[in-house]
């Protein structure tokens, strides 16, 4: 049916949209993925990081920004400073470095906290989805045509297809707490 189809990619949607955001949750290490979708002020509009420089994370606890034009150098450490991240980019030449401090208890507790709220956060965008789509294929019934089996079938493909997602949504939330927990956690192995 062509709403399971219209609705599984809005899932995929939400899906992505909490992958991409739990990109940007520091784990005390370094990575790439912390910095490069930032929007840094650049030839006279906003442009994403990994658009203007190569990114590398050649230890656990630095990021390497090497912009292509060295020009651009000062827009992109204020650019990165300004993020709200908590990162704080230093011009070192030719390239700028961010030093990833390893977590504390405390921020370990914060992040995984502010994880949950994510996850919440697209749980809710999920359920609009469902509402939406639940409206949709209740208002066959006026349309007429659709038996009753029909459109009871599709309710509860729509259930299992929300079911599913809740499911990916959850062990992505999961797993980026665990990267929490045990990331430059003492002793961690």
């Amino acid at each position: 049916m062509a709403i399971d189809l219209a609705v599984r990619e809005r899932f995929e949607q939400v899906f992505s949209h909490l992958s991409n955001d739990l990109k940007t949750v520091k784990t005390g290490r370094a990575k790439p993925s912390l910095v490069e979708d930032i929007l840094i002020e650049a030839y006279g509009t906003r442009m994403h990081l990994k658009e203007l420089a190569s990114l590398s994370a050649p230890d656990p606890h630095q990021i390497i920004i090497s912009p292509w034009d060295k020009s651009l150098l000062e827009a992109i450490s204020r650019g990165v400073n300004a993020a709200n991240l908590n990162l704080n980019a230093i011009v070192d030449g030719e390239l700028i470095r961010i030093n990833i401090p390893p977590l504390t208890a405390e921020t370990r507790e914060q992040l995984i906290k502010l994880v949950r709220q994510k996850l919440e956060s697209a749980k809710v965008m999920l359920r609009q989805v469902r509402a939406e789509a639940k409206r949709e294929i209740e208002g066959q019934k006026e349309k007429g045509g659709v038996s009753e089996d029909t459109i009871h079938l599709d309710l509860e493909n729509l259930q299992k297809m929300v079911e599913e997602y809740e499911e990916k949504l959850e062990s992505l939330a999961k797993n980026k707490e665990e990267e929490l927990i045990f990331s430059s956690a003492p002793g961690a192995a």
